[in-house]
């Protein structure tokens, strides 16, 4: 079984700068991390790779050359092969260009049963990327995953848990799964598999090697959405000190929030 895990590199903390033209976040490498969701995607594919005989794991991300840093974790974790696709062409994609990058590289890659993802990154918050990849490779996909109840020849049981329900759910590959926290505690780099795969080649890929070469669909040219104001929130300590019975306090509670139209 091959499985494709997509990975991201996004911000470390809320302190983060902005391009004033495009509008896109400055990736600061001494600012970034592993998003969060895809560990748990990660560690999934790990587990089932404890399973079941024949796992092959390939950990892919799009970004800078600087992104080589999670595709570096990923190995050191446990996968067994790691690409970059990256290209200045890339720059400033939404969600639609990054779904068809990533699904061109996944054409390009070609072999796989599995394609896993985090439910959403924390820079973007949009958990669509899983889905839309699974669209534009015409592939079945199960978000909001959560536990892996059973894998067969043809396909897997899963367990997906929404905002009021939970659903089992059998797919057959290949399709794309979408992880969210659950019962699976991402494990950490081992440092013998970091001596093993140090030397480890991580591919990078470009739009030079993609079946459709076509800059207009990728990057700020293929995104139909474009930022136009993107900033910082201001940060308030602004407090108020309110004293008096139980039922003076609550009535003062009240007017402030009725007067700032949070009720």
């Amino acid at each position: 079984m091959n499985i494709i895990t997509c990975i991201k590199q996004v911000p470390a903390s809320s302190n983060v700068k902005v391009d004033s033209n495009t509008g896109v976040l400055i990736r600061e490498s001494n600012n970034v991390k592993m998003n969060p969701y895809d560990l748990y995607g990660l560690e999934t594919a790990f587990q089932i790779k404890e399973m079941k005989e024949s796992v092959d794991i390939h950990a892919v991300t799009m970004g800078p050359p600087s992104a080589k840093q999670v595709l570096e974790e990923a190995l050191y974790m446990g996968a067994d092969e790691a690409t970059l696709v990256s290209d200045r062409r890339f720059a400033g994609a939404d969600v639609l260009a990054t779904s068809y990058t990533l699904s061109q590289l996944i054409d390009h890659i070609s072999n796989y049963d599995m394609i896993i993802c985090g439910k959403q990154t924390t820079d973007g918050d949009t958990a669509q990327v899983g889905p839309e990849i699974a669209e534009f490779l015409n592939i079945p996909h199960v978000p909001y995953v959560v536990d892996i109840i059973e894998i067969n020849r043809d396909g897997i049981v899963v367990k997906s848990t929404y905002d009021t329900y939970d659903e089992i759910v059998s797919v057959k590959f290949p399709c794309l799964l979408t992880l969210d926290k659950g019962s699976q505690v991402p494990r950490l780099p081992s440092y013998k598999r970091k001596q093993i795969m140090k030397t480890h080649q991580i591919e990078t890929i470009t739009l030079d090697d993609l079946d459709d070469q076509n800059p207009n669909h990728y990057g700020l040219n293929g995104s139909p959405t474009q930022v136009e104001e993107i900033f910082p929130p201001d940060k308030r300590s602004d407090s108020i000190q309110i004293k008096g019975s139980n039922k003076e306090v609550t009535k003062e509670i009240m007017d402030i929030l009725a007067k700032n139209r949070y009720l």
